[in-house]
């Protein structure tokens, strides 16, 4: 309002000198050359009034920017409110456990049980896996194998894992009858996904009278639906040297190639069925137990699996 009053109080004095110098022209009085110029310096001050008074109230005028320079503007932006949320995952703890039991046949009609159970519980990044494997052939003892060891993720597909394995198998001798052999290994190696989604566990035994061993395992899920689903999977131990008293044979001491067919009734049960091609290579001679011979056919079931 004071900026319009302003505006109309400069126009109506300009116009009043003007109308003034109009009419003293007009009516023959003859003004002398120092008044004229006054009254021209006159105008032309209350005009350049004006104009500084608008050049002061008016906003300035933005540039406007090109378009590299926006571009930068908003790379600037948008990496100073960056935040890596990185960090921020993994966090939650959680934990999983797999019950499997099937019951297979061999060529011959003899039956095996093989029982496992697994449980992994904690983060993305840190999780503790405790893995436990039974088998219990017809007309021999049971085997057991527990694992206790601690996962560490290295990217985003594979952690590296490390601790403890349980071992014990009741093997017959020749003059005591049956003895129970008992042994604590080293365990090192990675679980994760190897390309084409193949679920792998790969690890590297050491333990006392010098043993050494290997053990893959490698699965990989097609699905025929949502709920009927072919698993190739593939089994196998080497041993690099054994001098215990019930050892092994090295190389290759025992390998499976099977597929399982399963039918997910919910994603807590899934039986299924299981076929499969084994072989063994057997033991060494020693002096507490005499050499076996290989063992190798095809081997079919069913099984239950659990999982919560």
């Amino acid at each position: 309002m004071y900026t319009i009053n302003l505006f109309s109080k400069s126009i109506v004095s300009s116009s009043f000198v003007l109308m003034s110098a109009a009419v003293m022209a007009h009516e023959g009085h003859h003004m002398p050359a120092e008044a004229n110029a006054n009254m021209f310096m006159t105008t032309e001050s209350v005009m350049s009034q004006h104009a500084q008074h608008q050049a002061m109230t008016t906003p300035t005028q933005a540039v406007p920017q090109t378009s590299a320079q926006h571009v930068q503007q908003m790379n600037h932006d948008s990496t100073a409110h960056t935040h890596d949320h990185r960090k921020e995952h993994g966090a939650q703890i959680y934990a999983v456990t797999t019950v499997d039991n099937k019951w297979l046949l061999n060529e011959e009609g003899d039956g095996g049980l093989k029982s496992e159970f697994e449980t992994r519980i904690g983060t993305d990044e840190n999780k503790l896996f405790i893995k436990v494997h039974a088998d219990k052939q017809e007309a021999h003892k049971a085997e057991y194998d527990a694992k206790v060891l601690y996962s560490r993720m290295i990217s985003d597909f594979w952690d590296v894992q490390a601790g403890a394995r349980y071992r014990a198998e009741k093997v017959e001798h020749e003059q005591q009858g049956w003895d129970t052999e008992e042994k604590v290994d080293g365990v090192l190696g990675l679980h994760g996904l190897a390309p084409y989604f193949f679920e792998t566990d790969a690890y590297v035994y050491a333990g006392a009278d010098n043993y050494a061993a290997f053990s893959l395992e490698t699965e990989r899920d097609l699905l025929l639906t949502q709920k009927l689903i072919f698993k190739p999977y593939l089994d196998m131990n080497i041993i690099f040297s054994d001098d215990s008293k019930y050892a092994k044979k090295s190389g290759l001491s025992n390998a499976a190639v099977g597929l399982e067919t399963r039918y997910e009734i919910s994603k807590k049960v899934m039986p299924y069925v299981d076929i499969a091609y084994e072989y063994s290579k057997g033991n060494e001679a020693t002096a507490w137990q005499a050499e076996s011979d290989e063992e190798k056919g095809w081997q079919y079931g069913m099984g239950l699996r659990f999982k919560f």
